[in-house]
């Protein structure tokens, strides 16, 4: 059996920093006897030298559309480039946001049914116990309770004015420095915010209320929701009352909504809210006070409601690229294991669960 060829290829979505495989886990897979190629970028957080000075021959951006061998698995994080609907051959391993219903999925689902191609999802890759075998939900909620606290500010030092464009951190000290001198500056010395964290016991619901600790918000003003505490259904008053709501739900069916437009009209505190689980265009999505994803260039979306105290949404879908180094080194590590699987894929478990799921999803497509 030849060794899996691994194809990295380049992100197309804007302000993405990060890698499905980081250079350390590059050099474990090239022990191991597996081939990868890896295209050229600017953008991504790793020198392409890195990768080079390991034994990855280097190709262009997007070269694998025409130059990837038919057995090669093209590796990747975030959605394939964008106003191109040719048919797709290659077998695919991304984060493909299309089995779930979200907007678009029958769309690129068609293009692989084309294509005769495959996707296994990161998303879906699960251990024997149902639990993803790598996920960037810590640094999702993380970085999700950074940018919420840092608007959070934005609010109360630059009234009025829009939040402007996020730029990647170096690394986690130089961002928890940066968000406790902005919250010393907003406070003044007084009350600091109140941060709800919906899913607080998962690993995404951990980063956000770790975040919060680190700089300096008392646990006291931590207020942190999981399943049991929201089986009463929404919409809920105690996500109003917080400053801050942070969700990282991981949704898998319709629930009651959360909030309303009709709770924020009225009293509240609230005034920054950051889905972290990103369901914008999912139908059950539980914010449904918005309908557009934001970007790192323009990080909010305002909500018009009766109530003039402002309310911000950030929906970033990719959060985990304000800290590109740290995020891609966790996440890649965690899939090592499961990436040495595809020398026996047909034998791995994890992977012929995914391949299953996608067959399934792609005859749902033609309905």
């Amino acid at each position: 059996m030849s060794a899996p060829h691994l194809w990295l290829r380049a992100e197309t979505k804007p302000m993405e920093h990060r890698a499905a495989i980081a250079p350390s886990t590059a050099k474990s897979l090239l022990d191991a006897g597996f081939k990868i190629t890896v295209e050229r970028s600017s953008a991504r957080i790793f020198d392409d030298k890195e990768y080079e000075e390991l034994g990855c021959p280097l190709v262009p951006s997007l070269s694998w559309k025409t130059d990837a061998p038919a057995d090669a698995y093209i590796v990747g994080l975030k959605e394939l480039p964008e106003n191109d609907d040719s048919p797709l051959h290659h077998t695919h391993i991304f984060f493909a946001h299309c089995f779930k219903n979200q907007g678009g999925w029958k769309e690129i689902l068609h293009r692989f049914d084309q294509g005769n191609g495959t996707i296994l999802d990161l998303e879906f890759l699960n251990d024997a116990n149902g639990r993803r075998v790598a996920a960037f939900g810590y640094m999702a909620g993380f970085t999700g309770s950074a940018v919420a606290i840092d608007v959070w500010c934005h609010q109360r030092l630059n009234p009025g004015t829009p939040y402007p464009a996020l730029k990647p951190y170096p690394n986690e000290d130089a961002l928890i420095a940066h968000t406790k001198s902005r919250l010393d500056a907003a406070a003044k010395g007084g009350k600091l915010p109140t941060v709800m964290v919906m899913g607080a016991l998962g690993r995404c619901g951990s980063g956000a209320c770790d975040f919060a600790r680190k700089t300096g918000i008392p646990e006291e003003n931590i207020v942190k929701w999981d399943i049991n505490e929201t089986k009463k259904g929404g919409p809920f008053q105690e996500i109003i009352d917080a400053d801050i709501f942070v969700n990282c739900i991981y949704l898998t069916q319709k629930i009651p909504p959360f909030v309303t437009r009709e709770l924020l009209d009225g009293q509240r505190n609230l005034q920054v809210i950051c889905d972290v689980s990103c369901d914008t265009t999912n139908p059950n999505n539980p914010i449904p006070v918005y309908s557009i994803n934001t970007t790192f260039d323009k990080p909010t979306v305002p909500v018009e409601t009766s109530n003039p105290q402002p309310l911000d949404v950030i929906s970033i879908d990719h959060l985990p690229t304000l800290l590109p180094r740290e995020s891609s080194d966790m996440f890649s590590r965690d899939l090592l294991p499961t990436l040495l699987e595809l020398k026996d894929r047909q034998n791995a478990r994890v992977w012929t669960d995914a391949e299953k799921l996608f067959k399934e999803k792609l005859a749902a497509s033609r309905q």
